[in-house]
């Protein structure tokens, strides 16, 4: 057992995959502020959102004050009290007091997650309501679930570690390959729910980030 978790640990330790990870640290290194996140999606990120935009992020951390900084108003869930004390001093530090920031702890087992607070948080708002959301935290299958419909047209879901969930031909460790499929029941739902989004899959060769824009123009302002 311990030669094979060994093995299943560093098999992915590979030439292409020590360049990706070298250049990655490099990259968190001259950008301090940038969302944990691939590069391409926060280059993207950048360009897609407006000021004007209202969003949800499940886990926080750079990205939230990073959206803070470009958007109108966010709200951001997390379920690590000490966490929620640092980034919560951040926001503080930059003067920034558009972010609803919840402190929702995990109060279901891994697995399941459906009927937590934390993954309920969605549930407040309305359908069509927001114009981006972002899955980097907890109870990823139901959190992303629940999001789903409160996206507007043309509004966009961002899953981060995109590779552990939905199949794709990506080089990252731990990718899930079109032969496996979807993660689950749950994700299975998910991709077929996002099946007419569009889709644009980054990835660093560490993990990956996609965004799913949902079709239909945004609603008029």
């Amino acid at each position: 057992m311990y030669v094979a978790e060994r093995i299943r640990r560093v098999r992915h330790r590979t030439p292409r995959y020590v360049c990706a990870r070298t250049r990655q640290m490099l990259y968190e290194r001259g950008h301090p502020d940038a969302p944990w996140l691939t590069p391409e999606a926060t280059r993207l990120l950048g360009r897609m959102l407006l000021p004007s935009d209202r969003g949800l992020e499940f886990g926080s951390g750079r990205s939230t004050v990073w959206f803070a900084e470009r958007v109108s108003h966010l709200t951001s869930v997390e379920h690590d009290e000490r966490w929620y004390a640092e980034v919560s001093g951040r926001l503080k530090e930059r003067a920034l007091s558009n972010v609803d920031y919840i402190l929702a702890p995990l109060d279901e087992l891994d697995g399941r997650g459906g009927g937590s607070g934390y993954a309920r948080a969605a549930l407040a708002f309305a359908d069509s309501s927001i114009d981006f959301a972002l899955i980097d935290g907890a109870y990823r299958d139901h959190t992303a679930r629940y999001v789903l419909p409160r996206i507007k047209p043309g509004g966009m879901l961002i899953i981060d570690n995109v590779q552990w969930y939905l199949p794709s031909n990506s080089r990252a460790p731990n990718s899930r390959t079109p032969a496996l499929g979807p993660r689950g029941e749950i994700w299975a739902e998910i991709a077929r729910d996002l099946a007419d989004w569009r889709r644009i899959w980054t990835s660093s060769g560490v993990w990956d980030t996609a965004i799913f824009v949902r079709p239909g123009p945004p609603p008029a302002a």
